[in-house]
């Protein structure tokens, strides 16, 4: 008995000690157990780890001696409880201290996926990534697949017609480069209009095959991104401009390069040195991304700078820009169906090849896109709802701010240079 009384003990010292150091510690101390949980995580899931520009030493340690699995759960669970009770000192510490807890709750999640837990769709992406998205029945896109067939008439499916469609705005492969630099260089132009970026930034462009996504920004810290173009399938002339503002400007090289200098720089935030994937942090970085598109380019403007610059730098008709921008803006409204292809497949409700086929029907691509996509969903899962619903967020809450563009874009840099989660944006 006296064994036992003594571990009771113990134990209760520990638990008490616990208790104390959580209430204690600093949100420094907290970021930088941090930092070690997340660069660990990454060892048992390649790719976790979207960027890392911190102290070396941290990432060779962590390669060296990861902790298991079952020890990191553990970590996460004291680091969340500790960052929610940590005391702060302004409505900004606040803030730092909240996405922490967002971070660590969605870290936690991770890690039981990674031991193969599977939670329903909706579920897992607000665990996740701190948004639940509304996944609607197919049914509900069927009056826009509707509209679409007026503006694209004609025999045989509707996606083989768009397809036959579209094929006519491929950029060719001897002129992606140009026609690619020169949108990204635009979309810069417009954004260091309203936001002051760091000195000496840059980012260099590279086209790769054989990736499950279409374009992706590996920031590599003071202020430098490698921007990847996928070209598998053939690029068609509007992702120029959203692969531009996307990945570049005010996309995610904006995005990492403020964070860097805002709050790991100037406030030594030191958790903004490491970005994992499947967070919180994501639905900001893609929902501002895929919204900074419309932002930078309002009204007509994209119209205008696609017939004046970009088409004719592709060698097409500037003409038939107006067709082609017409037809995205109708597609942009089956956006949503993505989540209800993907939780459907996620949950074994439809197989492979029926995904394959609805993403055809109901996103209007080809079936190497829609093959893609199925990829994108078998590796990422619930990351999806980011583009769509991260972007209705980020628009609603920068729209906010009135009609006048100036307000527009300085919410914008809060978002981008903030510790901003999903539930800021409502």
């Amino acid at each position: 008995m006296k064994a036992v009384h003594s571990l009771v003990a113990a134990t209760a010292l520990m638990a008490s000690s616990l208790t104390a150091w959580q209430a204690g510690a600093s949100l420094d101390t907290i970021a930088q157990d941090y930092i070690r949980l997340v660069l660990e995580v990454g060892e048992h899931e390649p790719g976790y780890v979207d960027a890392y520009y911190g102290p070396a030493d941290l990432a060779t340690q962590a390669k060296a001696s990861p902790r298991s699995v079952a020890q990191l759960k553990t970590e996460a669970d004291r680091l969340k409880a500790a960052a929610e009770t940590a005391r702060t000192s302004s409505p900004m510490e606040a803030k730092r201290a909240r996405f922490l807890a967002a971070q660590l709750k969605a870290v936690r999640t991770r890690l039981d996926m990674i031991e193969g837990k599977r939670l329903p769709f909706a579920e897992e992406a607000e665990s996740l990534f701190g948004a639940r998205p509304t996944v609607q029945p197919l049914s509900d896109f069927d009056p826009i697949l509707s509209n679409l067939e007026k503006l694209v008439p004609g025999e045989g499916p509707l996606h083989e017609r768009v397809e036959a469609f579209r094929k006519g705005y491929t950029v060719p492969t001897d002129k992606l480069d140009a026609v690619m630099r020169a949108a990204t260089a635009e979309c810069k132009r417009r954004t260091v209009q309203h936001i002051k970026l760091p000195e000496g930034e840059q980012f260099s462009l590279a086209f790769v095959t054989d990736k499950p996504w279409s374009g992706y920004n590996w920031y590599k810290g003071n202020a430098n991104s490698l921007i990847e173009v996928n070209v598998d399938l053939p690029v068609f002339i509007d992702r120029a401009i959203d692969l531009g503002c996307h990945e570049g400007y005010p996309g995610h090289h904006v995005f990492n390069m403020l964070l860097e200098e805002k709050l790991a720089r100037q406030r030594g935030w030191q958790e903004f040195t490491v970005y994992p994937l499947f967070s919180p942090q994501s639905f900001i970085a893609e929902g501002s991304a895929n919204f900074g598109i419309d932002l930078a380019f309002p009204g007509d403007e994209r119209l205008k700078f696609e017939q004046e610059t970009l088409y004719p730098l592709a060698g097409l008709d500037p003409k038939t820009a107006p067709a082609l921008i017409q037809l995205q803006k109708l597609t942009e409204a089956l956006a949503p169906a993505r989540y209800t292809i993907a939780a459907e497949y996620l949950a074994g409700n439809i197989d492979r090849e029926t995904a394959i086929a609805l993403g055809q029907k109901y996103r209007l691509v080809t079936r190497g896109h829609a093959e893609r996509d199925v990829k994108f969903i078998e590796t990422y899962r619930s990351y999806v709802i980011n583009y769509g619903l991260g972007k209705e967020m980020v628009r609603d809450h920068v729209n906010a701010a009135g009609p006048d563009q100036n307000a527009r874009w300085e919410r914008m840099e809060h978002i981008l240079s903030e510790p901003t989660l999903p539930e800021d944006l409502n």
